[in-house]
């Protein structure tokens, strides 16, 4: 089995030395432009594990392998998942892991005027995200948590680049909650050398699905379904889980009316 690198965390400003550690894997499907070439949807998704569970973690990835087949230690990849059987069979236990909670940010990018190069669509779509994952680990039953995050590596994102946008982040007013994230900012690898991040690309494929046409103008949401036990909720009503597990960006009139099946997952 491939050894999971273990991110350790230190106290920053504001967080007891005691505080239980959390780890979010993101990962990204769909094309981050807005070009009339591209799709229609982006999608950043997290996976989120404790400390604690990250053995079971581990151990999932190695029974899903053997599962489809595949040597230990091979990167999983949704898009070598070529059939559908397979895709339901990752998605369904990856929803059935206790450990997991997953948080999508679905671009709408139609609904939205253009304006955006690449780099600032992804970054914006990671404010959201990092929103979403602080008030998680902030807002845990048994009391705050600090998160760490880890970024599947892309094309044209640098570390730096990342230290910039969190250094602008914090520099204005979001609803980011900084206390619960850890202070050194996130990390960038490679699903191959940080095998949860695998797990990230499975629960951004998955909701990728369930938006994204295919050539007959056909989606699959059969995928995200099987995700939904997994959703990170809070609260009650019809907000409790596209203010979340699935923040529709922009999400108005237009775009509830695109996707009235979003609220019901």
């Amino acid at each position: 089995m491939e050894v999971l690198e273990v991110v350790t965390v230190d106290s920053g400003p504001g967080q007891a030395p005691s505080a239980r550690r959390l780890h979010a894997f993101i990962d990204e499907a769909g094309v981050r432009s807005h070009s009339r070439a591209s799709g229609d949807h982006f999608v950043m998704s997290a996976v989120v594990v404790a400390d604690a569970n990250m053995v079971a973690a581990q151990q999932f990835l190695a029974k899903l392998r053997e599962d489809l087949g595949r040597r230990p230690g091979d990167t999983l990849h949704w898009v070598n998942l070529k059939k559908h059987e397979e895709r339901v069979h990752a998605a369904k236990s990856l929803g059935a892991q206790e450990w997991a909670t997953i948080a999508n940010v679905i671009v709408c990018k139609r609904h939205l005027p253009g304006g955006l190069d690449e780099k600032q669509a992804y970054l914006y779509t990671l404010r959201f995200l990092l929103e979403r994952l602080s008030w998680f680990a902030r807002d845990l039953p048994e009391g705050p948590a600090v998160l760490t995050y880890t970024l599947a590596h892309i094309v044209r994102m640098q570390i730096a680049h990342l230290r910039q946008y969190e250094a602008a982040l914090q520099a204005q007013p979001t609803q980011i909650a900084w206390s619960a994230l850890d202070p050194k900012g996130g990390k960038m690898d490679q699903p191959k050398r940080i095998e949860m991040l695998q797990c990230a690309d499975l629960a951004a494929s998955a909701a990728f699905a369930a938006f994204n046409a295919d050539r007959f103008g056909n989606t699959e949401r059969r995928y995200l379904e099987e995700l939904a036990g997994r959703l990170y909720r809070r609260g009650a009503g019809s907000t409790c889980l596209t203010s979340y597990g699935m923040k529709m960006h922009p999400w108005n009139g237009n775009t509830k009316a695109a996707y009235p099946w979003v609220a019901a997952l």
